[in-house]
């Protein structure tokens, strides 16, 4: 057997035993993951996530975690986390789970889900023309898309596993980039459901992400023009 068919495997068995343990220990876990994924309510997500009381960042980890695997939308789990922890802390867990399940999810879409993933980068007629970047330029590419906040996660994890980009290049880049990307999430979130407290600071944060984003956007669109 193949190192690489190895690897394949002994991921798979890893998979099956992490989803099958929580499972055994929380039978409606996943079926509440999908509710409050889908449906959005702050409060019941904060009050879910603090009934388990010392194992509550556990929780919040593996939320964001599960939700990125499966590409559902995560910024009311981190929200919420930022709301419960802190913005430090609830920065810091969303962005390694974050980073840890974007990548799960691009190995399982390059794999056994790649059809999945190609019917839906096809809907899409702007990703479906570069879907073949690999390199640098695939680096640089999934490093600025991971780093826009609210950039649709599910999508972006099916248009670097179709494309020949590395895995060790979407790894770095996906964990390089959401760093900025789930800081932004928190902090507003955070500042949005506590403005009387953080108005002036949220005012600050989007100004400064308006300012970096636009510059980047600025930048890019010079760099593309001047190899015209």
């Amino acid at each position: 057997m193949k190192a690489e068919t190895k690897v394949k495997f002994l991921g798979y068995g890893l998979l099956i035993i992490l989803i099958g343990s929580v499972y055994v220990l929380a039978p409606d876990f996943y079926n509440n993951i999908f509710y409050l994924a889908v449906n959005g309510n702050m409060e019941e997500i904060a009050a879910y996530i603090d009934s388990f009381g010392t194992l509550a960042i556990f929780l919040g980890f593996m939320l964001v975690l599960l939700v990125n695997i499966v590409g559902l939308p995560s910024i009311f789990i981190i929200t919420a986390n930022g709301l419960l922890f802190g913005p430090a802390i609830g920065i810091m867990i969303s962005w390694i789970a974050e980073s840890i399940g974007v990548v799960i999810g691009f190995w399982l879409m390059r794999t056994i889900l790649r059809p999945t993933a190609e019917k839906l980068i096809h809907k899409s007629s702007k990703l479906s023309k570069i879907d073949d970047f690999s390199g640098e330029s695939g680096f640089k590419l999934m490093l600025v898309l991971r780093s826009l906040p609210y950039f649709p996660s599910g999508v972006l994890t099916a248009f670097g596993a179709i494309s020949k980009i590395s895995t060790k290049d979407y790894a770095l880049s996906s964990f390089i980039g959401k760093l900025p990307a789930t800081a932004l999430e928190v902090m507003i979130g955070h500042d949005i459901f506590t403005y009387n407290q953080n108005l002036e600071r949220l005012f600050i944060v989007i100004i400064l992400a308006i300012i970096v984003y636009g510059g980047i956007w600025y930048f890019n669109k010079k760099h593309i023009r001047n190899k015209k």
